[in-house]
């Protein structure tokens, strides 16, 4: 069992989605069983199939999200030691390759956004700069290969 990181918003975020998904989440799909179930013969009703298609998925959902709160670890920004790269650390790197900067947060899995720049922890990138201080050089095996990036800032 894994640990997974969180900040306290995404903690209650993730709390709040569970309730939601328990409540009127697991609602919605009892009615639309039931709406499907009226429609007649259930071994050629394929609305019906679909419904409890979508059943599953909501409860798999939902064990995967709890599983998620239960190894779940506050981190608060305050503790973090911005002398090396840890969790919740925003690292500005320069790519060797491409003379290009840039800023990473690395983050849990479930709060990863590539967009925002936001990184998971169990990703190769992250993996490498983990533990890394300024001025180190990280060599790290993405898919399409080696990349190297020197750890230019660490910050919160």
């Amino acid at each position: 069992m894994s640990v997974n990181y969180v900040t306290k918003e995404t903690l209650a975020a993730m709390q709040e989605e569970l309730s939601v998904l328990k409540t009127t989440g697991r609602a919605g799909i009892a009615a639309a069983i039931a709406e499907a179930r009226e429609k007649g013969d259930l071994k050629e009703n394929a609305e019906y199939d679909a419904a409890k298609e979508a059943q599953g998925l909501h409860e798999a959902k939902i064990a995967q999200l709890e599983q998620a709160i239960i190894t779940a670890r506050i981190i608060d920004t305050k503790d973090i030691d911005t002398s090396k790269v840890s969790i919740l650390s925003k690292v500005k790197v320069y790519n060797t390759k491409t003379k290009k900067s840039v800023v990473y947060q690395i983050v849990s899995e479930k709060e990863a956004d590539l967009k925002a720049g936001k990184i998971s922890s169990a990703s190769p990138i992250a993996r490498g700069l983990l533990g890394k201080t300024v001025g180190d050089i990280a060599d790290i095996q993405i898919p399409a290969g080696s990349i190297q990036f020197k750890i230019e800032d660490i910050s919160i």
